[in-house]
């Protein structure tokens, strides 16, 4: 298991002060600008690029030295940046306070909220799953683009289909779509795919693996039912 140590590392590291803006995002993404917040978007589509390399790491030296400029009460000389706690994982980029240089690019460029310390292991756990990507999708003559599909942002910003939605031909399965349909995983493919993949106590069972048993409309009135109670 890896370890995980807090550490003295060099606030000056990039990945730190990418990691610390991720941990304050809520309260610093409104001090930046649009054409800031494009240029950084731009800045970490790079960085977070599974293969790091020269290109990868002076893009993220660019993107901290943004936040830097913007920023310097937060990220300058004697900023706050400097007071948080950082940890190494052994292998793996620093932390703030549970967050890294990936939470940032979700936030910024994926647009959701499935990062730091209590959601990025949901977001890691569903990612684990099998998936295809679009390509293999429509090699078999499918849409992954099609409404109704879950659609999930994996590690550099990769789009991932969740496999469990499709029959052994790569199409569909129609209650996956109606299911899909209810929990509005156009809006929350997060969710939607949770739902699927955990486990369920009206169904006795994760939903997923009554997928192919008869049990369509079983999992069909049971998203219902779910979504209704929580109005």
């Amino acid at each position: 298991m890896a370890s995980r140590r807090p550490g003295r590392r060099d606030p000056s590291d990039p990945h730190v002060v990418l990691a610390a803006a991720a941990a304050r995002w809520d309260r610093l993404s409104g001090r930046l600008g649009p054409e800031v917040r494009a240029r950084l978007a731009e800045l970490l589509t790079v960085a977070r690029a599974p293969e790091q390399d020269e290109q990868t790491r002076g893009a993220a030296d660019r993107a901290a030295r943004l936040l830097r400029e913007r920023l310097p009460e937060e990220f300058g000389e004697g900023g706050r940046a400097r007071l948080v706690a950082v940890h190494e994982t052994a292998g793996g980029p620093p932390t703030v306070e549970g967050f890294a240089t990936e939470d940032l690019a979700v936030l910024l460029i994926d647009g959701h909220r499935m990062v730091g310390p209590l959601l990025r292991p949901v977001r890691e756990r569903l990612l684990a799953e099998p998936a295809l990507d679009p390509e293999t999708v429509e090699r078999h003559g499918g849409s992954p683009y099609a409404p109704d599909l879950i659609r999930l942002r994996g590690t550099g910003g990769r789009l991932r289909l969740p496999r469990f939605q499709f029959s052994e031909d790569a199409l569909p399965w129609l209650a996956v779509l109606e299911v899909n349909a209810l929990l509005d995983a156009d809006h929350d493919p997060w969710g939607a795919a949770d739902w699927w993949l955990s486990a369920n106590a009206w169904l006795g069972t994760s939903p997923v693996r009554l997928l192919g048993t008869g049990r369509d409309a079983q999992l069909v009135e049971t998203a219902r039912f779910l979504m209704e109670s929580d109005y």
